[in-house]
């Protein structure tokens, strides 16, 4: 029997869309540290948010090219399960995080076409796990959350030898066939399930998990 699909709900700023996200079967929660971020919050919400989340549900801080002072403030005042690379992080720094901090790390891959595919199997021996996610566009200001999706068919069939993440352009709609086209296991919205930038909407949550749940 195959495991069941395992959804990350990305972008979380109140305890109250942490709920909303623990309620609808997410297996992951993500917090993010980047003040360009609509959806960025403070050391001190990202703590209140993560101290409600039940054991269980494992609890991610994403930040972009962070510092070791950064890291440092994070992680002694949030608990945490996984650190999320989400900027242009080197293999080398990959690994020193993993090192200095003692928690798994998942490092995002932007993907846009095919050149971008050997990226994936280097950074893939150095993280824990891979989030698979749409390269942005060049003048972008987010490295992720944009809202946009790649095509699936360039990674359908391939795998890694660590756990890999789906990522870029998901929602309540789509969710099915990308998981279909590319046999992703664990599939990470942020975007796709909000109202507003950084607004997270609890019925596109739900309908969001339901639709992995059915595929």
């Amino acid at each position: 029997m195959a495991a069941p699909l395992r959804v990350k709900i990305c972008g979380l700023r109140d305890v109250t869309s942490l709920e909303a996200a623990v309620d609808a079967g997410a297996s992951y929660v993500g917090l993010v540290f980047f003040p360009k971020s609509p959806r960025n919050v403070s050391i001190a919400q990202a703590a209140l948010i993560a101290q409600a989340a039940p054991v269980g549900v494992a609890k991610v801080a994403l930040v972009v090219d962070a510092d070791d002072a950064l890291l440092d403030a994070i992680v002694a005042d949030v608990p945490l399960d996984i650190l999320q690379l989400h900027g242009k992080e080197t293999p080398a720094r990959v690994a020193e995080v993993r090192a200095r901090y003692g928690l798994p790390v998942m490092k995002a891959v932007g993907v846009a076409d095919e050149t971008d595919l050997p990226r994936l199997d280097l950074y893939a021996k150095v993280a824990d796990q891979i989030l698979v996610d749409a390269k942005p566009p060049k003048m972008a200001d987010l490295p992720g959350g944009n809202g946009l999706s790649f095509d699936w068919r360039l990674i359908a069939g391939r795998r890694w030898p660590v756990p890999w993440m789906l990522a870029g352009g998901l929602t309540p709609d789509n969710v099915a066939e990308a998981i279909t086209l590319t046999g992703a296991t664990q599939v990470d919205v942020s975007s796709g399930v909000e109202s507003a930038p950084g607004v997270k909407d609890p019925a596109c949550i739900r309908a969001f998990c339901e639709a992995v749940s059915r595929t």
